[in-house]
């Protein structure tokens, strides 16, 4: 009777340590371990993590971080730390946190767009995927790439073209230059080059002449006639005078983008900058600003006519008045000089 009961014992603590052991390994991998109270939430892992640091991460979104390291442990995952953008659901347990962690890497949508230089364009992407501004710059100004390709420092804006690019968060700067350039030789296909070189254009001169239209005016319906008026003043051999070509020269000769230019006076005009199209016959050597697609779709399908200037109007804010002759030109500028008096606008 004696050895019943010990052997009783003996099985139900048996029982109860089993019963431990898989309450234990039930709890570390299966049971919800997830603190936060909306539906997901998102975890990003830099390419240099360790378990350590994506512990420091992961930490707000869990209840027990010791339990999810126990199964990062036993399932190898502490090892092999994969970078990424990922999302963890409420209530998940360390089993398929894991999992998701191992397997499914989400992309982020990357916007830009009216960037002036390569340096802003760093500094917005930067702020969309991992890498950061001084990574991305170095690369976009990547002087062999990009003599390789065709382009150079002045002209290298005109290779990205804005848009939502769908792209892993963890993306190098490498790979994410090879995507735009892809995306740049898809949208340059054989009908735009076509149209681009019956303008006796290049698509980066294009590209440089939106960038000039897009600074000129708001408003998208007058872009194809602003195309038309400067493409007008190519073939007469004219020099282009744009106004935000100046403004640009005076920002970079200060090296100061952030100053804000309303008004060019006429001693900005003699500026000795290739960006003084004043100066200098012809287009600069590089986009003043990064140009929408509308704009550059606009110079490709420019209005045709027969206006030479163009001057903003003051009955329709927003908006020109074109001349097709210099009498008419000296006639509206009249009327937008007294309107700039009036409203006191001196620079």
């Amino acid at each position: 009777m004696y050895r019943r009961k010990i052997v009783i014992l003996i099985c139900l603590f048996g029982v109860g340590i089993g019963l431990f052991f898989v309450f234990r390994f039930y709890k570390i991998f299966f049971w919800s371990n997830t603190i936060f109270e909306n539906k997901y939430s998102f975890v990003f892992i830099d390419r240099d993590d360790t378990i350590d640091s994506l512990t420091l991460k992961i930490y707000p979104f869990l209840k027990s971080t010791d339990d999810f390291l126990k199964a990062a442990e036993k399932k190898g995952y502490s090892k092999r730390i994969l970078p990424g953008k990922y999302r963890i659901e409420n209530g998940m347990g360390n089993n398929e946190i894991i999992n998701t962690l191992r397997s499914q890497k989400l992309t982020t949508l990357v916007v830009f767009n009216n960037q002036e230089r390569l340096e802003d364009l760093a500094g917005r992407i930067a702020i969309q995927i991992e890498a950061d501004s001084l990574e991305l710059l170095t690369v976009f100004q990547d002087s062999i790439f990009l003599a390789d390709k065709g382009f150079n420092n002045e002209d290298a804006l005109t290779m990205y073209l804005p848009n939502s690019y769908d792209v892993f968060w963890d993306i190098t700067p490498e790979d994410f230059r090879k995507r735009m350039l892809d995306y740049y030789n898809l949208y340059w296909n054989k009908n735009r080059t076509a149209k681009a070189r019956a303008l006796n254009l290049s698509s980066k001169e294009v590209y440089i002449l939106a960038s000039i239209i897009q600074k000129e005016s708001a408003k998208v319906e007058e872009y194809d006639r602003i195309a038309g008026v400067y493409l007008n003043r190519f073939k007469k051999q004219m020099k282009l005078q744009a106004d935000p070509t100046v403004i640009f020269a005076l920002k970079k000769e200060n090296d100061d983008f952030e100053r804000a230019i309303k008004r060019v006076l006429y001693k900005d005009l003699r500026l000795k900058s290739p960006y003084n199209t004043y100066l200098h016959h012809g287009l600069p050597p590089g986009p003043i600003s990064m140009p929408d697609i509308s704009t550059i779709e606009a110079v490709l399908n420019s209005e045709k006519h027969a206006y030479l200037y163009f001057v903003a109007s003051p009955i329709k804010p927003g908006y020109h008045l074109f001349a097709k002759n210099l009498n008419e030109h000296v006639k509206n500028k009249k009327v937008y000089t007294r309107w700039l008096g009036k409203q006191k606008i001196y620079r």
